[in-house]
């Protein structure tokens, strides 16, 4: 199909009337109009609810896609019991909706890579340095098919994906390990060696500290044949703009805007209205 506009947005994390506000912006027309979800479409904002029915009913109808960041895979954790609501989170609503399975078994369906066009792709944190393209979407898929599988494997399999410390990456990896550490790339990831070890504490902007012989993962110069869409790391504000990488998590729930990244030029269009 040959759409009009195509935007990839950055983090929502139910931010509804800031979502709303970048439509307008937009001019945005389900029927000509195509939009790209980098993911965490819950957390902290005010509304978790409404955006999350927004984003799926826009997907059903063709006109949006999403893959599924970090907060996103905590909903489904917390909807399985593998764990509590964290206490910053306003995702309670969900849980307490007529629709909520319905919701989440929608959200566990959704990819954790997809591809908006032949020149990007788009997962939540990004792509590690020692993982090709096409690797990594085959990791994805592996990731993919369990959370999309039966809800008793979905049991087991969520609690298993979390830990304090990272996994160092192997092909031999196998099981939940393996599942943690795929999932892990794909929506925690910010600094990390050139052998892909990762660090998860630093949260701040490229300016500060780092962790010796860690770096963003998007410094770690590799030959690309597509651009990596990324959100997750709000302190970049979505001003890493590299030709293999494009930060797009403008922070709108920490102050910042909601940011579109138009496919055709490049453009970025921010949401003017701030995150209740």
């Amino acid at each position: 199909m040959s759409y009009r506009h195509q935007y990839v947005i950055g983090d929502l994390q139910g931010c509804y009337a800031a979502f709303l506000k970048l439509l307008k912006t937009l001019d945005f027309d389900p029927k000509q109009d195509k939009l790209w979800f980098a993911g965490d479409l819950v957390a902290r904002g005010e509304d978790s609810l409404h955006t999350l029915r927004d984003v799926k009913a826009l997907c059903e109808q063709g006109a949006a896609a999403t893959v599924l960041g970090n907060h996103d895979l905590n909903l489904l954790a917390v909807w399985r019991g593998a764990t509590e609501i964290k206490k910053k989170d306003k995702t309670a609503p969900i849980f307490a909706a007529d629709d909520c399975d319905e919701l989440l078994n929608w959200l566990r369906r959704q990819p954790i890579l997809a591809f908006p066009d032949k020149h990007t792709v788009l997962v939540h944190a990004g792509i590690p340095p020692h993982w090709r393209i096409r690797q990594a979407r085959g990791y994805a898929r592996e990731l993919e098919a369990q959370l999309q599988s039966s809800l008793m494997q979905l049991d087991r399999l969520l609690p298993n994906l979390y830990s304090k410390t990272a996994d160092d990456w192997s092909e031999d990896l196998h099981g939940y390990t393996r599942m943690r550490a795929i999932a892990n790339y794909f929506t925690r990831m910010r600094l990390c060696k050139a052998d892909g070890s990762l660090e998860f504490s630093f949260k701040s902007s490229l300016d500060d500290h780092m962790p010796a012989d860690f770096r963003p993962w998007f410094e770690w110069q590799v030959p690309r044949r597509r651009k990596i869409l990324f959100g997750h790391w709000a302190a970049l504000k979505g001003e890493v703009d590299l030709p293999y990488a494009r930060a797009l998590d403008g922070g709108c729930v920490w102050g910042g805007s909601l940011l579109a990244y138009r496919l055709a030029d490049g453009k970025v269009i921010e949401s003017s209205a701030k995150c209740d």
